[in-house]
């Protein structure tokens, strides 16, 4: 079995910062691209950033030179730092990842998420 396992999501002010880690584990041969969604209330999830293997990075526009993706090949990990964090950035952040586990299976991974919240 392949799981992702958020951490980071808490409660802080407009203007702050958090760092987001999501953790692969399980029956892993290689970890593809790996990517951060989120997902309002009452609105559509969508992609925040997305890192490939080899260290590609794309960024939603709305948090283009606020948020950080990078990752940890080694430890299966990959982070999200946020700053300067707006009230609009409030929703559940999702870790994704395609995954190809020890069966030689391509699976498309998703984590249970953790909850941002950013006050005014």
């Amino acid at each position: 079995q392949v799981q992702l396992v958020e951490s980071g999501g808490e409660l802080v002010q407009a203007g702050g910062s958090l760092r987001l880690s999501c953790v692969a584990s399980g029956s892993i041969l290689s970890i593809n691209t790996m990517g951060w969604y989120r997902q309002a209330p009452e609105k559509q999830r969508e992609l925040v950033a997305s890192i490939s293997s080899g260290g590609r990075t794309n960024y939603a526009d709305s948090v283009k030179g606020r948020f950080t993706i990078s990752r940890d090949n080694a430890k299966n990990t990959v982070y999200l730092q946020m700053n300067s964090l707006k009230p609009e950035d409030t929703a559940v952040y999702y870790c994704n990842a395609g995954v190809i586990n020890s069966g030689l299976r391509y699976l498309e991974v998703w984590g249970q998420g953790t909850l941002v919240t950013v006050s005014s």
